[in-house]
């Protein structure tokens, strides 16, 4: 009698990847006999990317997928620091800001998600005015979209954006910035199992660390794909693996044992301050958790202290090669391999024996036994080093912890963080004021909820309600209520209703404490004097970040202004905005959505249609003046352009002005300038601006890639037509043809120019000709 044949197993592939995301993972299980099979017929899933969340109702210790619901906890920028930060904020309530267990969340820059914390990032800059800030998209990889701003109030207001702090003193390699690349592995949710891979790789930049050159990303950022487009580096892409970053470390007599225990620290409270979201969220699209594992690649920067700083977890980590052969590319190819091989072994997930695990420490034992190059993180060789940090550690994170500390560990006592208590005729709600959520629990609840609050631990609620329920003459079964109880305080600690405490319970302060506080100095608003030409307004400012503001870009043009004074003036008023700042005037919205640096443009295109008169229209271009008193009108040919001239006053050590009014006097047509405020200049004083020569030159600067380097001759329609969209007139309607005449008269007795915004910068330093002498070749 011949033995039945099983059907081979297969393994599906799928998602947004290059065929190198797979290699590794094919090739392990092909050699074990796997075949390929789809998206229905599959044994083990490699998704790079997310699978569907039906596919996650597929698996099961048998049918394992590389992912866990609920992972964007970690991987996306903006919901990892919240991580970390909720996770900070429930250690601080429940043991206090300098408890030892406080201290060691110290690993995370700050970070402000936008366009919700624009403002708390502005206060933020403005009691460090040292600090730097770097800007990156939430949920974008391969350095998408990073860069470092030059100014915090240039964060963008919409939604998927992160300012976080930059950290401006890294540790370097031969004088190179450079973020180690950690292979992390959550091989188990309840009980939470973490494993370190004991090798990675150091991402060096291309180019020597500058802190003073922001713009350039070769020098800032250490991922391969940036550094890869930079034809100056004779090595682009540069991967030193971990076993000789060590040694390098020793050579340099630093302890690299230090740095990596703190590393580990590092990661073993990142994974907790994800676990809560991924168990939620893998309970709530139906997934049988051990049917999941997940690989992730977190970044972490070295500071000039030696200690390590988290910046990302990167969900689906590149398993390609990115390095050159000669620059570490053959031992990045070898770790990869081996770092996919030891997965499937770890994760049991080639073993055609493989079945559900009734006791968590043999399990874990059995996995640790086949873990190969990971190192086991969580629980820890002693496990009460971490249970303090869970929301609530699960029962069977406690049995595992009970085996490995041969006793029966301390259970998690619980305190009431900022939440209120309200009774009606013995029914019991409770108000989040954070959230603004009231809750409603059940009789059962409510007992639960008291009883956690007086200090009885999970076990002891469940013994005490055991006797009620007794003494009342009714059987329950004490598994049910067990589990009752666990689920109840868990989903309690996950809302942040409940934490856990030390010894002594922390006081907390009422949580509507500083509702009714008067604003500091920094926030209270105040009204000042808009002047311009003859009109005047009392300008309503929101808070001193955007006062400052106002007075560097219009200075002599406000006022202080009392509130007598105020009265029977028109009223402009800029508010703060759920996203950045708005400008109303009386009952009317004029913009929304203002970054700081957006205010003062915004501000003067106001004052720049309110400055046209009747048959007297204005023209938003620039107006810039040299020493030797030559002038020229720019425009700016588009927004980009726009932002490009702020460099030039400095560089022309010359004075812009923004705007100038047509003005008609018999047959001559004239300009008067306006005197606001131009592109990265002060505003302008009035006597800067004499009577302008009959031969002004007109300037339609441009970009580079739409310009020639020389300046070009410009036709008398082309520079109508680049005219034209500046041109505000009384009534808010289009110019009229009169209007239109008017200026074509004027351009008639010019000379009108093509320049490059670049080229002029160039030709313009102080090798070159003087800003005078461009300036009458111009003429």
């Amino acid at each position: 009698m011949t033995e039945q044949q099983l059907p081979p197993r297969r393994f599906w592939l799928a998602g947004k990847r290059a065929a190198e995301q797979d290699l590794f993972f094919r090739e392990a299980l092909e050699a074990r006999g796997w075949e390929e099979g789809d998206e229905r017929h599959w044994d083990a899933a490699w998704v790079t990317g997310m699978p569907e969340p039906a596919q996650f109702r597929n698996a099961s210790p048998r049918r394992r997928i590389n992912h866990f619901p609920g992972n964007a906890a970690l991987t996306v920028k903006s919901r990892l620091h919240e991580s970390l930060a909720n996770l900070r904020a429930c250690l601080v309530d429940g043991f206090g800001e300098r408890h030892p267990l406080t201290s060691r969340l110290d690993f995370f820059p700050r970070a402000y998600v936008m366009p919700h914390d624009y403002h708390a990032l502005q206060q933020a800059a403005r009691d460090n005015p040292t600090q730097r800030w770097i800007l990156k998209p939430t949920n974008a990889s391969k350095g998408k979209g990073v860069r470092v701003l030059r100014d915090a109030g240039e964060a963008p207001l919409a939604p998927d954006w992160l300012v976080q702090e930059y950290l401006d003193h890294p540790h370097t390699i031969r004088g190179h910035k450079y973020v180690l690349r950690l292979y992390v592995l959550i091989a188990s949710l309840a009980p939470l199992r973490v494993y370190l891979y004991r090798q990675g790789f150091a991402k060096l930049a291309s180019e020597p660390w500058d802190p003073d050159d922001a713009d350039n990303p070769y020098s800032q950022l250490t991922n391969p794909d940036i550094n890869a487009l930079n034809t100056r580096a004779e090595v682009p892409v540069e991967f030193i693996d971990l076993d000789r970053y060590r040694a390098w470390l020793r050579e340099q007599g630093h302890d690299n044992a230090v740095l990596f225990e703190r590393i580990e620290e590092l990661v073993s409270l990142t994974a907790i301050a994800g676990v809560d979201a991924m168990r939620s969220r893998t309970a709530a699209v139906g997934a049988d958790p051990s049917g999941c594992y997940e690989l992730l690649g977190l970044d972490c920067l070295i500071d000039d202290t030696l200690k390590p700083w988290i910046l990302e977890c990167n969900l689906s980590p590149s398993l390609g090669t990115c390095a050159a052969p000669e620059s570490g590319g053959l031992i990045e190819e070898r770790i990869k391999g081996d770092l996919v091989r030891d997965l499937i072994a770890l994760t049991g997930l080639a073993d055609d024996k493989t079945t559900e695990a009734t006791d968590p420490l043999a399990d874990a034992e059995a996995e640790l036994a086949r873990a190969g190059g990971f190192r086991r993180l969580l629980p820890a060789a002693d496990p009460e080093r971490y249970l303090a940090y869970f929301s609530l550690p699960t029962p069977e994170d406690l049995a595992l912890a009970d085996g490995l500390a041969g006793r029966r560990v301390p259970r998690p006592k619980l305190m009431r963080r900022r939440v209120s208590e309200f009774y009606d005729d013995q029914q019991l709600a409770l108000y989040d004021a954070e959230s603004g959520r009231l809750y409603r629990p059940n009789d059962t609840a409510a007992l639960i909820w008291l009883l956690a609050t007086e200090g009885l631990d999970p076990e002891a609620i469940v013994e005490a309600l055991g006797a009620a329920t007794a003494e009342a003459g009714d059987t329950l079964d004490t598994e049910a209520l067990r589990a009752e109880v666990g689920s109840t305080l868990a989903e309690w600690c996950r809302l942040g209703l409940l934490c856990q405490r030390g010894d002594e319970e922390t006081a907390l302060p009422e949580h509507d404490a500083a509702a009714g506080a008067p604003p500091t100095n920094d926030e209270a608003g105040q009204t000042v004097l808009l002047a311009h030409e003859q009109r005047r307004w009392a300008l309503e400012v929101a808070d001193i970040a955007a006062m400052e503001r106002l007075q560097a870009g219009l200075g002599d043009g406000l006022m202080p202004l009392g509130a007598e004074a105020a009265q029977g003036l028109h009223r402009l008023a800029l508010l703060k905005a759920a996203a950045g700042y708005a400008l109303a005037s009386d009952d009317t919205l004029i913009a929304s959505r203002l970054t700081l640096p957006a205010i003062v443009p915004a501000l003067t295109e106001f004052l720049l249609r309110q400055a046209a008169t009747p048959g007297q229209p204005v023209i938003d271009a620039y107006l810039v003046v040299t020493p030797a008193g030559n002038a020229a009108l720019c425009i700016a040919s588009d927004t980009q352009t726009r932002e490009a001239l702020a460099a030039l006053p400095s560089a022309l050590r010359s004075r812009f002005s923004r705007g100038v009014r047509l003005v008609q006097e018999g047959e001559q047509v004239r300009l008067e300038p306006l005197g606001l405020p131009g592109p990265g200049a002060a505003p302008p004083a009035a006597e800067a601006f004499p009577l302008l020569p009959r031969e002004l030159p007109v300037w339609v600067m441009a970009g580079t890639e739409s310009a020639p380097a020389p300046p070009t001759p410009l036709s008398r329609l082309d520079a109508l037509a680049a005219l034209l969209p500046g041109c505000r007139t009384a009534n808010g309607e289009p110019p009229s043809a009169e209007t239109i005449q008017q200026l074509d008269r004027w351009l008639e007795e010019r000379t009108c120019w093509t320049v490059a915004v670049e080229s002029t910068l160039t030709q313009l330093g102080d090798s070159q000709p003087t800003p005078a002498d461009a300036m009458a070749a111009g003429n």
